[in-house]
C-alpha cells in the first residue's frame, strides 16, 4: 500500500513570545503606576543634601556607611575642607555584660551592647539631626573552654551590630526633608532606646 507524499510548507509553528510580551507590558505598566504614586525600591533614598561629610566612626563602619549613601541616592560622600551641604558626626561605643551564670557561679552567657551616636548639621552651623543613639545588643553564650573562638565570635557580633546601625541610619538621614527646617519641621531626637529582649541563641 502506498502513501502519497504531500509536498507543502511545513506547519508554522504556535507564538509562543505572546505571553512573554504580556507578562513584560503587564510588569512594564505595574512599574509605571508605582513610580506615579511615589513608590521607591527598598534602599533607594532621596536626601535631602547632595553632599555629606562624615566626622567620626570606625574605618569599616564609615566605608559601609559610604557604599550605602552613595549606591543609594544620588548623594556623594566628601570631605569636610570640600563644601559638603552637612556633616554627619559619629561616636561608637561598645561593651558587654553579664547575662547569665551558671550552678558554679561561672559565666554562662553574656549580653553584647553597641552604641552608635550621631548627629547631623548642615553647612551654616543649622542642627538637622539633634544628638540621638542608636542601641543594640546581642546574647552570646561564653565557655573558658573556647576562649579564642568566642572572641572571634564577639568579633562579628559587633560588626553585625555595626552594619544594622548604618541600615539604620541611612534611613534616619532620609527623614530630613530641608536643609533650612522651620521650627515645625525640625527633626526630632532620638533616644537610646528601653534594652531589647535577649535575641534566640
Amino acid at each position: 500500500m502506498s502513501r502519497k507524499v504531500v509536498e507543502g510548507k511545513a506547519p508554522e509553528a504556535q507564538p509562543v513570545s505572546g505571553v512573554s510580551r504580556r507578562s513584560f507590558l503587564s510588569l512594564v505598566s505595574g512599574a509605571l503606576a508605582l513610580s506615579a504614586c511615589g513608590f521607591q525600591l527598598r534602599g533607594q533614598q532621596d536626601y535631602v543634601f547632595k553632599r555629606l561629610a562624615i566626622s567620626g566612626g570606625a574605618a569599616v563602619m564609615v566605608a559601609r556607611l559610604e557604599r550605602m549613601v552613595q549606591g543609594g541616592s544620588d548623594t556623594v560622600i566628601v570631605k569636610p575642607s570640600e563644601k559638603p551641604e552637612a556633616i554627619l558626626s559619629l561616636a561608637e561605643g561598645n561593651g558587654q555584660r553579664t547575662l547569665s551564670l551558671n550552678s558554679q557561679g561561672v559565666v554562662q552567657e553574656y549580653e553584647l551592647v553597641y552604641t552608635l551616636n550621631y548627629s547631623l548639621t548642615g553647612a551654616d552651623g543649622t542642627l538637622l539631626i539633634p544628638p540621638s543613639v542608636i542601641a543594640l545588643n546581642r546574647a552570646m553564650t561564653y565557655s573558658d573552654q573556647y576562649a579564642l573562638a568566642k572572641q572571634q565570635e564577639a568579633t562579628l557580633l559587633y560588626r553585625d551590630m555595626q552594619f544594622d546601625a548604618v541600615d539604620q541610619l541611612t534611613r534616619r538621614l532620609a527623614v530630613v526633608r530641608s536643609l533650612h527646617p522651620a521650627p515645625g519641621e525640625q527633626t526630632p531626637g532620638i533616644a537610646p532606646r528601653a534594652p531589647l529582649p535577649t535575641p534566640p541563641l
